[in-house]
C-alpha cells in the first residue's frame, strides 16, 4: 500500500507508525533506576557547583550517550560551560530598622534571609524605606505601584504576587503573571536603582511556607556573572510575616493593612519613615557549571537544522539547614523525576525506526531554583538558534503515585501548537486540565518560561489530579501534602513504593507532542497578541 501512495503521504504514514510503535517501549521502570540514584545520599542534593552536582551532570551524560544521542555541547563534549557566581550570606549578618531613636533588629534566617546581587564580598546598605505595593510597572494594564516616586538608593518594601482580579485581561485573572514572581520584582526595583529589596512574605501570597523561603535563600546562591554596569541591589531579601509586622509596626502599620492598600489601583508608595541598616558580609566563588545537552539528528536534510528542545533541570538545593536532622535536601520529585523522564525521551526517540525530519535535543539545565539560570544562559547562548527552534517541553517535577486520567499543559493553548496538543490528549485518552492552582504562577516558575521569553513556544507538561482506582480528591491532597510536607525539604526522597506509571504516560504524551511537531512543514509560534509573539517574529518566524 505505501508503495501507491504519494511519496509525502507515505513518508507521514511511516513517521506516525515508526512513533507509535516506539511509545511501546517506554519505560517507567528505567526511570525508576534514574530516580533513586539521582536522588540518592551520595549525591548530596545536587547543589550547583559542589561534587553532588558534578556527579548528577556524569551520570545524565552518560546515560544520553547509553540512548546513543551525540554530544551537542561545547568542543564536541556534552555540556555547556555556565559561568556562574556563588554567593552566601554569612551567618554574622545583621539587620535592623531604626525610628525615632528606637531600633529593632532583625535574625538571620529565623526573621530574614536573602544574598546581594552585587557580587562584592562587603554588602553595605543604610537607607529610608519605602513600601511599594507589589513593586509593578505594568502598563499594558494601567497599574504603576511607584507613580513617579524616586526609590534611588533607597530600601524597598513590597509583597510578591500581583492585585487579585477574576478578569483573564487583567493580569491573567486568578494566574499568576510574571509580574508576581519574586524574580521580576527584584529586577524592577534593580531597574529603578534602589539600593535594597525586602519581600515581606505571607504563604498565601508566595504560595509556599517560610521554611521554603528559607531553604533557598539561607544558602549559597548560584547567579550570573554580573555584567559591567548592570544594575544589581546590595541586597535581595526576605522578612517572615513576623518579622514584618515589627518592622510596620515602627511605622504605625500592620502587614494585612499594606497588603490590602497594596491591591488596589490608587495605592500609592508610602515612605515608612524607618533607616534600614545591613551589614552582610558574603562569601563569594567563582563556579563553572554546566548544561548537558546531546542531539538526534534529524531525517529531513532541509529541517534537520532545526529542532525539538526537551528540557529538565537537573540541580537543586544541596545540603542545607537540617530538618529533622537531615541536611540532604535530595529533590526526588523536584527534579530527579523529570531528568529520569528527559533521559527516557532521548532513549525512546534514538529508538525511532523512522527518524523524524527536524533534530530533537535534549536538555538538563542547571541552577532552576536560583531563578532559571542555566536556561537563561541556553536562551543567550543557544546551540541551534532558537528562530530554528519549533518547540520547548519541559518536565519539571512529577508526583510518582500513578496514571492520571488527566493531563496539565498550561500555556501550550497560547501557542500554534495547540490543536497538536489536544490531539495527542485525544489519542492517550487524556482530559487537558486547567491548572488547578493558578494563583501560584507555575508557567513562570519553571525553564520553559526562559525559552517562551525569547519567543520559542514553550509549556510544562504536568500530571492531573484525576488519578486511577483512588478516590475524589486524592490527587489534591497529594499536592498539598508535598507542597506543605516536602517542597524544597530534606524529606523529598525516593521511595520504593512509587508508582512510575503516570509518568511513563506524560513520557508518551510529550513523546506523541514531539514527534509531531518535528515532522511538520511548518514552524510553530504564538497566537496574535500574545505577550511572547514580538520575540519569535524577532528570531524570523513568522
Amino acid at each position: 500500500m505505501l508503495l501507491s501512495m504519494p511519496k509525502p503521504l507515505a513518508l507521514v504514514l511511516l513517521l506516525t507508525l515508526s512513533a507509535s510503535a516506539q511509545m511501546s517501549e517506554i519505560s517507567g521502570e528505567r526511570m525508576r533506576a534514574h530516580v533513586k540514584f539521582l536522588a540518592s545520599d551520595l549525591l548530596e542534593g545536587r547543589g550547583v557547583g559542589t561534587r553532588g552536582g558534578d556527579l548528577a551532570t556524569e551520570y545524565i551524560a552518560s546515560q544520553f550517550a547509553v540512548a546513543g544521542a551525540k554530544p551537542a555541547g561545547d568542543k564536541g563534549t556534552f555540556f555547556q560551560r555556565v559561568p556562574l557566581v556563588g554567593a552566601e550570606t554569612k551567618p554574622d549578618a545583621t539587620l535592623m530598622a531604626v525610628s525615632g531613636g528606637k531600633t529593632v533588629s532583625f535574625h538571620w534566617l529565623d526573621e530574614f534571609v536573602g544574598v546581594t546581587q552585587q557580587q562584592q564580598p562587603d554588602a553595605r546598605f543604610d537607607a529610608e524605606a519605602v513600601f511599594v505595593g507589589h513593586g509593578i510597572v505594568a502598563p499594558e494594564f494601567g497599574w504603576d505601584d511607584f507613580k513617579g516616586t524616586d526609590v534611588k538608593g533607597k530600601v524597598v518594601i513590597l509583597f510578591t504576587n500581583e492585585p487579585p482580579s477574576e478578569d483573564p485581561k487583567f493580569f491573567g485573572g486568578k494566574a499568576l503573571t510574571y509580574y508576581g514572581r519574586w524574580t521580576y520584582k527584584y529586577e524592577q526595583a534593580a531597574r529603578m536603582g534602589a539600593a535594597a529589596v525586602f519581600i515581606l512574605h505571607t504563604t498565601p501570597t508566595a504560595g509556599y511556607g517560610w521554611e521554603v523561603v528559607r531553604g533557598s535563600w539561607g544558602k549559597e546562591n548560584p547567579q550570573i556573572r554580573l555584567a559591567p554596569g548592570a544594575p544589581a541591589l546590595a541586597y535581595a531579601g526576605w522578612l517572615t510575616q513576623a518579622a514584618g509586622e515589627k518592622l510596620l509596626r515602627m511605622a504605625g502599620k500592620s502587614v494585612d493593612e499594606l497588603l490590602s492598600a497594596a491591591n488596589s489601583r490608587d495605592f500609592r508608595p508610602i515612605p515608612l519613615g524607618i533607616r534600614i541598616r545591613g551589614n552582610m558580609p558574603t562569601k563569594l566563588r567563582d563556579i563553572e557549571s554546566r548544561n548537558v545537552a546531546a542531539l538526534i539528528p534529524g531525517s529531513d536534510p532541509r529541517l534537520k537544522d532545526e529542532v525539538v528542545v526537551f528540557s529538565a533541570h537537573w540541580d537543586h538545593l544541596g545540603i542545607g539547614t537540617p530538618v529533622n536532622a537531615d541536611p540532604i535536601y535530595n529533590g526526588a520529585v523536584d527534579n530527579a523525576t523529570g531528568c529520569a523522564m528527559l533521559i527516557e525521551m532521548a532513549h525512546a526517540w534514538k529508538g525511532l525506526t523512522q527518524k523524524p525530519r527536524r533534530s530533537a535535543l535534549f536538555l538538563a539545565v542547571t541552577a532552576e531554583e536560583a531563578g532559571d539560570l542555566g536556561a537563561d544562559y541556553y536562551a543567550d547562548h543557544a546551540i541551534i538558534p532558537l528562530g530554528k527552534t519549533a518547540l520547548n517541553v519541559n518536565l519539571d517535577g512529577f508526583y510518582p503515585f500513578g496514571a492520571t486520567k488527566d493531563i496539565l499543559v498550561s500555556g501550550a493553548e497560547r501557542t500554534t501548537i495547540w490543536p497538536t496538543v489536544q490531539e495527542a490528549a485525544r489519542r492517550m485518552n487524556l482530559d487537558i486540565k486547567p491548572d488547578p492552582h493558578p494563583e501560584q504562577g507555575l508557567y513562570y516558575r519553571s525553564d520553559h518560561i526562559s525559552f517562551a521569553r525569547a519567543g520559542v513556544p514553550a509549556f510544562s507538561i504536568e500530571l492531573g489530579t484525576d488519578y486511577y482506582g483512588k478516590p475524589a480528591g486524592y490527587g489534591a491532597k497529594v499536592f498539598e501534602e508535598y507542597n506543605d510536607k516536602h517542597y524544597h525539604q530534606p524529606s523529598d526522597e525516593y521511595r520504593d513504593g512509587w508508582d512510575f506509571a503516570g509518568m511513563e504516560e506524560a513520557v508518551k504524551f510529550g513523546f506523541l507532542i514531539g514527534t509531531t511537531v518535528a515532522n511538520q512543514e511548518k514552524l510553530p509560534t504564538w497566537h496574535a497578541g500574545d505577550e511572547f509573539l514580538p520575540a519569535r517574529q524577532k528570531s524570523g518566524v513568522q
